[in-house]
């Protein structure tokens, strides 16, 4: 893993190592922890922050046979849990863990050994003696991977305290809330709902006995996220919620559900308007709004028995979500206040249902206003996003795209990000070296670089 890792031409070298190497990072999507950030957490081992809630590496053991007490299990030392993890990582070639876990040991720590049972002591205990040094704490790792922006997840009804003490505290790098009303829809179990909006109302200060009530508590929670530099929201979604409905029917819904009584075929409705409802909210603050789609959840429990057995994931489950995907953005659209999108899916067979769907909704008011967001979650990977970034290459203008994220509740997933330039400058150094890009056309190459590492995003944003 030298400096020239996955840049197999000249011409990609020179695109990462002068343009895109030297750009800060946006993190415009993660799911850190803002309390860590505000009280500049010091991380008390490697095991700590490199394997505390990373379901990709509990994955990865499982699958290699490891005890379950060694993932998420409070029986076992710090040490004993890393062990199993380097047993794992020779077992992991071709898995993007292998190259993450190099590249963030050589980023972090400057570690340039390769980790498996043999080194794992050594490895570790080097890491923790530089764990304990400021310059490794929660900002620290910020400032070292040149963060300027990261943007986190967080529900209507959190106090957002800790971004607030954050901003307060004079800390250089933005940490800004995403505003994530999954729960304000989620009426699928009355008590549930019932419980989250009683939240809301005593967050809010307002009185909610109605579907108007909440409405007007979700719009006052919206603005108190504006107010503290909230600029994007994000829903994740099983699917698109498209159903036809009246404002009578769903303030009835509402009544029901409020009530404690369950839901059928309601349920749809009621998410359908929900979504239309946030939309609407985006638009009018200039915000953009972010939709994961696709996840099936919790597949091992009793929870899978209520997804029923349409999951949108073959092609036919793919037409009819883009049929609801385009009529929820129209409904947005055909009014005016349709904001900026951005569609990340789960399924790469939705590649190029994405891919053009997002000019069925160009409106000429901003370059890009609908994207194709990045490969998102098991899509997080080299060949997740060379697959997303030629199905937008040839559909749409990978020249405006507004590039990578973190997705991640890790300090130490920000080489995710070098990932990805490595292999944005091999894609398209590639195509120059093959004669499909003009030599003539560097400037502008270089300059694209630039614009999707790092400018578009801003630009985007407006941050």
């Amino acid at each position: 893993m030298d400096g020239n890792f996955l840049l197999q031409t000249e011409t990609s070298q020179k695109l990462y190592h002068e343009h895109a190497a030297k750009m800060p990072i946006i993190d415009y999507h993660c799911h850190l922890i803002p309390q860590m950030v505000a009280e500049d957490y010091q991380f008390k081992s490697l095991t700590e922050i490199w394997l505390g809630g990373d379901h990709y590496k509990w994955r990865a053991m499982r699958t290699n046979g490891v005890d379950e007490r060694f993932c998420t299990g409070k029986d076992t030392t710090d040490w004993e849990k890393f062990e199993k993890w380097a047993e794992t990582v020779p077992y992991t070639f071709r898995n993007p863990l292998y190259h993450w876990t190099h590249l963030e040991l050589k980023t972090a720590f400057g570690i340039d050994k390769i980790l498996n049972p043999h080194t794992a002591r050594e490895i570790y205990d080097e890491c923790n003696e530089k764990l304990k040094q400021p310059e490794y704490s929660a900002r620290g790792m910020m400032r070292r991977y040149h963060v300027e922006v990261v943007c986190t997840t967080d529900d209507p009804i959190d106090s957002l305290e800790y971004h607030i003490k954050t901003r307060e505290s004079g800390f250089e790098i933005k940490m800004l809330p995403t505003w994530r009303p999954d729960k304000a829809m989620a009426v699928e179990v009355p008590a549930d709902f019932r419980a989250y909006v009683e939240k809301l109302a005593e967050v809010s200060d307002v009185a909610i006995s109605c579907f108007d009530d909440m409405v007007a508590a979700l719009r006052k929670r919206h603005d108190f996220f504006a107010k503290q530099g909230c600029k994007l929201s994000d829903h994740g979604i099983e699917e698109f919620y498209a159903e036809d409905y009246t404002g009578a029917e769903v303030k009835a819904i509402f009544n029901k559900v409020y009530g404690g009584t369950g839901l059928t075929e309601e349920i749809l409705k009621f998410k359908s308007a929900m979504l239309v409802v946030f939309g609407e909210m985006d638009w009018e603050k200039g915000w953009t709004q972010q939709f994961h789609y696709g996840a099936i959840r919790n597949n091992n429990s009793k929870m899978f028995k209520l997804l029923g057995p349409d999951t949108g994931f073959d092609s036919i489950g793919e037409f009819t979500t883009a049929k609801a995907m385009a009529k929820f953005l129209d409904r947005l659209n055909s009014n005016g206040k349709l904001t900026k999108t951005i569609l990340y899916n789960l399924n790469p067979c939705a590649n190029e249902v994405i891919a053009t769907m997002l000019g069925n909704f160009q409106d000429g008011t901003v370059a890009g206003k609908i994207q194709f967001g990045s490969g998102w979650w098991f899509l997080d990977q080299k060949d997740g996003m060379e697959k997303q970034m030629n199905a937008l290459s040839v559909l749409g203008l990978l020249s405006r795209f507004v590039g990578m994220l973190t997705d991640s509740r890790s300090f130490l997933s920000y080489p995710r990000h070098e990932y990805f330039r490595r292999t944005l400058c091999n894609l398209v150094g590639r195509d120059v070296e093959n004669g499909e890009i003009p030599i003539s056309e560097m400037e502008r190459v270089n300059q694209m670089i630039e614009d999707i590492s790092y400018y578009n995003a801003k630009n985007f944003f407006q941050f």
